[in-house]
């Protein structure tokens, strides 16, 4: 603890000398941290085909990071991106049943703080719109978390406001208040993204009426399943993929080695067995598939619009050159639904359709890595960062220069109470609370100052990890074997290294366990015995096409 208290007064000394040399005072920053749902590592400028202009503009006049790190899951990724802390100690293992194990409460615990609780006692004004989903029903919402303004769903899947299906009952709540969809304050009829970003910005609004520097956290729905989108941003893509997936991932690799994103010693992983060749289908099957595609491509291109309007807003009210601005995604593409995927009504991505890609474009999503979402390999936890703030960042000198230190969601916390002038404290509502584990993230960003060396971890349903350094030990499922990769110069995970480094496999994994032991991932909940049709995410161990959940 006491390092990491050490790191941390650092790094606010770091983020001083920084304001300092700035010709004019600098204020305190305003904060927007933007996450989006279930997009994968390659579906932005990290090699994509989909255009995204305004997220290419804020990258090329920031910073992108090639080596940032989710949770693998949208639970636990939004539980340690509000506390800095692992998911965990922030009772958020899992998803939000209660399990009955401190690790595993389904919701935000006492002991811990969400950065707008934090900011809060700073003095910023605090707003969040979107998914939510860190146990709203277990008592853990926005308003009791810090949050001074809040439009937000108890989950997410919601994208239109006459939207029918599984999610078409979920209700709004605007400030602590339950409100309809089709509440005229909101213009009906919208679409999630819009929605989620005029009401942040009526809040920006109310905070520089206050004139208070403000902390917006912009929780995208999108695009996650169902997956919807207008049906003029669809008709863009329809048909832009019937080249398939085992051509696109050939052409993002070799535009991940363009951008310098991946080193050409990182073998592209071959397609697994269960997806079928794109050349094997029929013309119908390549049809359908290419119509799901269109449909999550048209999700990617409104969060983009939507960052394109969170810019001109912030600009028109002055607010843009002192603003950092993050935006990540939760997890890996997401193989939910196997390889078939959904397709289901008369017109796929409208409010009244279900579609879930599946594994075979969620292989797509994932260029150039192994597996998904639910898993520590890296499709599963990597995730595209970028990081803009025009009054402190500078672009790097070269569009392909990327920031490839390893870090962590944990580190987003960190570099808020840092930028902020907060300060994190040792208690709160009485309660202790757990020391922060992040580092502030500002001596990457400005360039200056070491960012010192650490071990992150992972644990979700059993899938397990370290990295130290270059050096990743992870392991699939409780019973599964540990594999070890040397990420320097095999990030794609293909040459397992673990039976010729007995001795280093197993410092690794006492180094896990001891972490396990102190974040709480131990001891885990006891399993429940299966019951015929009613095994919707009961087990801690995935299968290869986990379950779908929201």
């Amino acid at each position: 603890m006491n390092i990491r208290i050490a790191l941390f007064c650092f790094g606010c000394l770091c983020v001083s000398a920084v304001i300092a040399d700035k010709p004019n005072s600098i204020e305190r920053p305003n904060i927007i941290v933007i996450l989006v749902d279930d997009m994968g590592f390659s579906d932005m400028r990290y090699g994509s085909e989909i255009p995204t202009p305004n997220l290419d503009e804020l990258a090329e006049n920031g910073v992108s990071f090639s080596q940032f790190y989710n949770t693998g899951r949208c639970c636990p990724t939004r539980a340690s991106l509000l506390t800095g802390l692992y998911s965990h100690q922030a009772g958020v293992g899992w998803m939000t049943e209660d399990q009955g194990q401190p690790g595993y409460a389904g919701r935000l615990s006492g002991n811990c703080v969400t950065i707008a609780e934090v900011l809060g006692q700073a003095g910023y004004f605090t707003a969040m719109t979107g998914k939510w989903h860190v146990g709203f029903d277990g008592g853990s919402t926005p308003w009791q978390r810090g949050f001074d303004r809040s439009l937000n769903l108890r989950a997410g899947g919601v994208h239109f406001s006459n939207q029918t299906g599984t999610k078409g009952n979920f209700k709004l709540f605007l400030n602590g208040q339950v409100v309809a969809k089709d509440d005229q304050r909101f213009a009906p009829p919208w679409y999630g993204s819009d929605l989620w970003t005029r009401q942040g910005i009526a809040f920006i609004d109310e905070a520089i009426a206050a004139e208070k520097p403000f902390f917006w956290y912009l929780a995208h729905t999108a695009p996650h399943f169902p997956c919807m989108a207008p049906a003029q941003t669809i008709a863009k893509y329809r048909g832009k993929y019937m080249s398939g997936w085992d051509k696109l991932r050939e052409e993002r690799y070799a535009r991940q080695l363009q951008l310098g994103l991946i080193d050409e010693s990182w073998q592209l992983p071959e397609r697994p067995d269960e997806i079928p060749a794109w050349d094997s289908l029929s013309l119908e099957e390549q049809t359908r598939y290419d119509e799901m595609m269109a449909v999550y491509a048209a999700m990617i291109e409104e969060i983009d619009t939507n960052v394109g309007k969170l810019i001109a807003a912030l600009k028109s009210r002055q607010q843009f050159e002192n603003t950092l601005i993050f935006f990540m995604s939760d997890n890996g593409g997401n193989a939910e639904s196997g390889v078939n995927g959904r397709s289901e009504g008369d017109h796929l991505g409208d409010p009244h359709s279900n579609v879930f890609i599946g594994q075979c474009w969620a292989h797509l999503n994932n260029t150039p890595f192994r597996k998904y979402k639910h898993y520590n390999h890296e499709g599963g936890i990597a995730t595209p960062l970028i990081a803009h703030w025009p009054a402190v960042v500078q672009p790097r000198s070269s569009p392909n220069d990327w920031i490839t230190t390893p870090t962590h969601l944990i580190d987003i916390m960190a570099t808020c109470v840092d930028i902020g002038n907060a300060t994190y404290p040792q208690t709160f509502n009485g309660n202790t609370v757990i020391p922060a584990e992040g580092q502030s993230l500002m001596p990457l960003l400005t360039g200056k100052d070491a960012f010192a060396d650490r071990p992150i971890f992972w644990e979700h349903e059993g899938n397990a990890a370290i990295r130290i350094g270059d050096r990743k030990l992870v392991r699939l499922g409780n019973k599964g074997k540990w594999e070890l990769y040397d990420l320097a110069k095999d990030r794609t995970e293909q040459h397992d290294l673990a039976a010729e480094n007995p001795d280093e496999v197993a410092d690794l994994v006492k180094r896990w366990r001891t972490w396990a032991k102190r974040a709480q991932v131990l001891p885990r909940p006891k399993a429940k015995r299966k019951q015929a049709g009613k095994n919707r995410g009961k087990s801690n161990t995935p299968s290869a096409n986990p379950t779908p959940t929201q």
